[in-house]
């Protein structure tokens, strides 16, 4: 990626892009047109000048060589990250067809690249510098009060589910948002952030529609479970005991030993909220045959790092993080920085990719979805909603409600055509997500988030 003429895709860079307007923006500023001293080095950077609405144009930098993914910086005053500016930089320079040639970076180009690599290299060279220092005696005391903290929580919080199955279901949608947010707080209070995400979540089962008393039951039963399983920890095996304290908020670092493997990137997403924007990036080993999960968070606003195209592969190391069954992972040493790749996952029928969401239930009962690659599968509409049928069996998955409002649907009838295609997702209980495609023939991954 780092050499003249290794481009990335227009699909690889528009996966970058926080949001679809700035999708089209940036689409629309992908042609010479606005453009002036552009240039792109051998060491991965790119540069150029774009016109805009002020007197002087937008001075705007992207370095690609990044190990966790491109860095850019431009002139404009947008608080979107990246901005259209560096998105239509990064589509001119994918076309390849020499807009955007060999040079030497302009001296306000060149201090920004310099000057962040300086700080890369720095933070790598100190990485661990401080291990070691914290007192364990003080650590260990920590961690027993906010035990402490959170049992008394989970307690509190088993006689509220018990009163309101009690009182009956139908006091649940008379009593309002409220009676949630209140005990939600709670939870906060007792630093068992998880039990105060499930909380809040139950709140808006009550004005979610027809069947809501069935999936409020459901999720009370499901925070009953986990509620038990803390105050029961001691006597679960080592793996679902890792699970429940992650589940109740407990951070843990990845412990599980470094695997270094040829990293396809298979999907990239964010979802946010009011307080964060989590970032959600799967990747696929070409070795280890496994999909792994990387998390990263921003503060609501920004969008977190890092940043990695789909389709693009890294050699790199990953560690697990501790639980039955965990799937994510942390990302660790880098070897070489992501490049385009025609790799592409192993897939599953449609029946595997449902008993493999059910084998998964047995490590983690809270579990939402499992990563599958469904191989050989042709989307089809069912009445309102669609499925993903098995192009040689009797056999289907649901796409998730969710799933068919959303344009990415589209973008994979189109690929298919009628013709079956290989396409990666989440596969749960509310049916299956897709979130990239191959086609049959030859061809990159199509983005559908």
């Amino acid at each position: 990626m780092t050499q003249q003429g290794v481009r990335w895709t227009a699909d690889q860079v528009l996966a970058l892009a926080p949001d679809a307007a700035s999708r089209r923006a940036g689409g629309r500023l992908g042609a010479a047109g606005p453009w002036s001293e552009v240039g792109s080095s051998d060491e991965g950077a790119v540069w150029g000048l774009c016109k805009g609405s002020g007197s002087e144009p937008y001075q705007t930098v992207v370095d690609v060589s990044d190990m966790s993914g491109p860095a850019y910086k431009c002139g404009c005053p947008s608080l979107k990250f990246p901005c259209k500016h560096a998105l239509g930089l990064l589509l001119l320079w994918a076309v390849g067809d020499g807009v955007v040639a060999g040079a030497k970076a302009p001296d306000w180009a060149e201090r920004w690249i310099a000057g962040r690599r300086e700080r890369a290299e720095e933070k790598r060279t100190a990485g661990g510098s401080g291990a070691g220092t914290a007192d364990p005696e003080a650590a260990r005391r920590r961690a027993e009060q906010r035990a402490g903290r959170i049992t008394a929580g989970a307690t509190e919080l088993e006689q509220r589910l018990t009163d309101l199955l009690r009182g009956g279901l139908a006091g649940a949608e008379q009593a309002g948002y409220e009676l949630w947010e209140e005990t939600a707080a709670r939870m906060v209070d007792a630093q068992a952030s998880g039990l105060a995400a499930r909380v809040r979540e139950l709140g808006a089962i009550p004005s979610s529609g027809s069947g809501w008393p069935v999936r409020l039951l459901e999720e009370c039963a499901l925070l009953h479970l986990l509620d038990q399983g803390w105050l029961r920890r001691e006597q679960l095996p080592d793996g679902l005991a890792a699970t429940v304290r992650a589940r109740v908020g407990l951070s843990a670092s990845a412990d599980g030993p470094a695997v270094r493997d040829r990293w396809l990137v298979l999907a990239q997403y964010d979802t946010s909220d009011t307080r964060l924007t989590t970032r959600r990036i799967w990747l696929y080993g070409a070795q280890t045959e496994r999909a792994v999960l990387l998390l990263s968070y921003g503060a609501a606003g920004r969008a977190p790092e890092p940043a990695l195209p789909v389709g693009l592969a890294l050699d790199a190391e990953v560690s697990a993080y501790p639980g039955a069954g965990q799937q994510r992972a942390a990302l660790g040493e880098q070897f070489a920085p992501p490049a385009p790749t025609e790799l592409r996952p192993k897939g599953a029928t449609t029946s595997q990719a449902a008993v493999r969401y059910g084998e998964a239930l047995r490590d983690d009962p809270w579990l939402e979805s499992v990563p599958v690659t469904l191989d050989q599968v042709v989307p089809v509409p069912d009445g309102d909603h669609w499925q993903l049928a098995d192009a040689d069996r009797d056999t289907a998955l649901p796409l998730a409600p969710a799933a068919g409002n959303r344009p990415g649907l589209w973008r994979l009838v189109a690929l298919s055509g009628g013709a079956p295609v290989k396409v990666f997702g989440e596969c749960g209980h509310r049916g299956f997500t897709p979130l990239t495609a191959w086609p049959a023939g030859p061809g990159g991954a199509v983005p559908l988030c």
